[in-house]
């Protein structure tokens, strides 16, 4: 079977770093074409366009985090099948993925035209900015459907080893955005935003079409899907859209208390939120390699390669996110000024990446810890994990003490969880492992291998 990066005997640290590091470039583009629209309309529109920008991005990144977390769900499922090399299961299971993605989509774009402005008021978006957040909302979501394919594009090609796809989806993305923003703004205002993202996405969808005719990684059985091939994809699925969706179901949650801060503050959370993706693009790059290479190394029953793997992406991760972390809160003040805004929102920003620090390292062992659970086919575990992450560990503290520190209080929160979900991750690694070696004798994978090597000798 034709694969890209041969994950089961290929050196550990080459093979990993041959699917990170165009993913790492995927990752950033995504970062700038995230940061584009703020960069515009933080700099055309001033500090009402950003907290109306953030208003609705909190929305926004619930629907792209959704289709990520279908995507990796999709890319266990898919490198499973790889590993096994069964191109028959490959071909069944591609076309349920399409079908069902469609489907899902679709009415996920009809709910949403209906609801955008009842969830966004729940939110406690500040009435001068709830027309434009309502307004970016509903056209984004007409978009959203062309991505969420794209996206199950990506996962399938990733699941193969085909890491450069996606840095070159992105590259079109950001190119086709960052061109086409300053020219909607200058004609639909605030919404010409929007409707520039939905015209890169589609040709996100177009481009993806055409590479996949190109390459023929894969293809299409649509006459012998199963219910049992969708319930295999649901199993996946549902945890690992539920862990995708954490961190920005979380941020709409702590967004709903630094509303009541003002404008101000709101901008300033933008801008955060923004800067973090420096940080958070590597990180989700590396849990998405992790992932797809631990699903490859499980269907191939090679579970020795797959702690490899995690040791090393544990190490070369943290070393990357140091490095980061510490430009990012040494240049803030200069990096927010970039956006557009004042002394105040900068000092807002300043205070929040002092505060959080450290919180990133601990945030990148923790990715990589889910994304070794998630391939090895335990993505309820990792949904486990996730939810005590954003919502029981984060969002409590950030209760208690809002009332008496304020946005530091807030801040806070957000280090507290890092270090907790760090903890939990090695906990539940270590408990995983247990129960591998009491189902394999109590030997470990390493061992079980050298057994199985020595009974296949001839006496």
């Amino acid at each position: 079977m034709k694969t890209k990066i041969d994950f089961i005997n290929g050196k550990t640290t080459g093979s990993l770093l041959k699917l990170f590091v165009p993913l790492m470039m995927a990752m950033t583009l995504t970062m700038a074409y995230s940061m584009v629209d703020s960069l515009w309309i933080g700099n055309l529109l001033g500090e009402a366009g950003m907290s109306a920008l953030t208003a609705s991005t909190a929305i926004v990144l619930i629907m792209n985090s959704l289709s990520m977390g279908v995507g990796n769900g999709v890319s266990v499922m898919i490198a499973q099948l790889v590993g096994a090399k069964d191109v028959s299961g490959i071909k069944r299971a591609a076309a349920v993925i399409m079908t069902v993605s469609l489907a899902f989509s679709g009415v996920l774009c009809i709910a949403g035209e209906f609801a955008a402005e009842s969830i966004l008021t729940v939110m406690g978006t500040p009435v001068e900015v709830l027309p434009e957040a309502v307004s970016y909302l509903r056209l984004y979501l007409i978009g959203n459907v062309a991505l969420f394919l794209y996206m199950q594009f990506t996962s399938i090609f990733r699941a193969f080893g085909d890491s450069v796809f996606q840095m070159k989806g992105m590259l079109l993305t950001v190119i086709v955005n960052a061109i086409l923003d300053p020219i909607m703004i200058s004609w639909w205002g605030f919404n010409g935003v929007a409707i520039a993202t939905v015209i890169s996405e589609v040709m996100c969808l177009i481009y993806a079409i055409i590479y996949h005719y190109r390459k023929k990684w894969f293809s299409f059985d649509f006459k012998t899907m199963t219910w049992q091939d969708v319930k295999i994809m649901g199993r996946l699925c549902i945890p690992t859209s539920i862990q995708s969706i954490m961190p920005a179901l979380s941020s709409a949650v702590m967004i709903t208390f630094v509303n009541p801060f003002g404008l101000t503050a709101l901008a300033g959370y933008g801008v955060v939120r923004n800067l973090e993706l420096i940080m958070f693009m590597p990180t989700n790059a590396m849990s998405m390699a992790v992932t797809s290479i631990v699903g490859q190394c499980k269907g191939a029953d090679r579970m020795d390669r797959a702690d490899d793997y995690l040791k090393t992406g544990m190490v070369s991760g943290g070393v990357l996110i140091g490095i980061l972390s510490a430009i990012v809160i040494f240049f803030c003040p200069v990096l927010s000024g970039c956006f557009g805004q004042g002394g105040s929102v900068s000092a807002i920003v300043t205070s929040f990446f002092h505060i959080v620090s450290v919180g990133y390292l601990l945030y990148m062992l923790t990715s990589c810890v889910q994304g070794y659970i998630t391939g090895i086919g335990k993505p309820e575990m990792a949904m486990i994990l996730l939810i005590a992450y954003y919502i029981v560990f984060r969002i409590p503290v950030a209760v208690i003490l809002k009332p008496t520190l304020g946005l530091s209080g807030i801040w806070i929160a957000f280090l507290t969880s890092h270090g907790l979900a760090c903890l939990l991750a090695f906990f539940l690694l270590h408990f995983i492992r247990m129960r591998q070696q009491s189902g394999n004798g109590h030997l470990g994978w390493k061992a079980q291998e050298r057994k199985k090597d020595e009974s296949a000798i001839p006496i």
